[in-house]
Parts: structure tokens; sequence; C-alpha cells
């Protein structure tokens, strides 16, 4: 029986960039030593899956806002979910600058870039979304 070659995270990642139509513009490693992919490469990611989000709210306050996201996407041969739930959330401890105004739009886009990055593959691989950081 052959044995399973496993991949280094640089190749596994190398082989999600691609398969995912990410380029160099897309991606930045963090200071902080992580790798960071941008919002535009989100939706890059998102129209090259043929992902769909749904949206639910699970707090609305006005200085804390909580929402839950469902992805999916048809199953292929190279990913192992077709479906995952996460939840992205906004509030003036986490949210810095003129992105703290609007707390639905922040909690939205990171429960998308969750999503999105588990359903993929990138978040097992160490690898967050832009919008993910508080600073």
């Amino acid at each position: 029986m052959a044995e399973l070659k496993k991949e280094t995270r640089k190749e596994a990642l190398g082989r999600l960039f691609k398969q995912n139509g990410l380029v160099q513009e897309d991606v930045y490693k963090d200071k902080r030593g992580f790798v960071i992919i941008t919002r535009t490469g989100i939706d890059k990611i998102i129209s090259n899956r043929n992902i769909t989000l749904e949206y639910e709210p699970i707090v609305m306050e006005k200085d804390w806002v909580v929402l839950r996201c469902v992805a999916e996407m048809v199953k292929g041969k190279d990913i192992g979910h077709t479906r995952v739930e996460s939840f992205g959330e906004s509030s003036k401890e986490n949210t810095i600058g003129m992105a703290g105004k609007f707390p639905v739009a922040m909690a939205e886009k990171r429960a998308k870039s969750r999503a999105v990055l588990m359903l993929t593959g990138f978040y097992e691989q160490g690898v967050y979304g832009q919008d993910e950081m508080a600073d």
C-alpha cells in the first residue's frame, strides 16, 4: 500500500492559493508572523469557488454586534467541507478607527472571512482574513 505524502505548510498554502485563484497582491505576512488574506482576496475566493453566504443577526446593540454566517459551496474533489458556520463580532473594544462607526459592516466582514477561510482549508494552515485583525 502506497504511503500518502504529507504536505508541508508551504506546499499546502501554495496549493490553496492556486486552487482559489489568489496572487501575491491578495496576501501578506503580518508583522506578528501569520499570513493574511486581503478583503479583495476573500471576495476572489468566494467568486472562484461559487461560495454562497447567509447571515443571521445574533446580537444587534448600539455598541455590540454579532452575526452568524453560513458559507456553502458545491463539494469538489479538493475540499472536504461543503458547509460551515462562523460568527463575526464588532464592538468598541475590538474595532479601531472609522470601522468602529460601522459595527454591522465590520461584523459581516469578519464573519465572511472566517467562514470562507474555514470552508476552503486556509484556517487549518493558520491563515486569517484582513478584517479579523483588531489592530
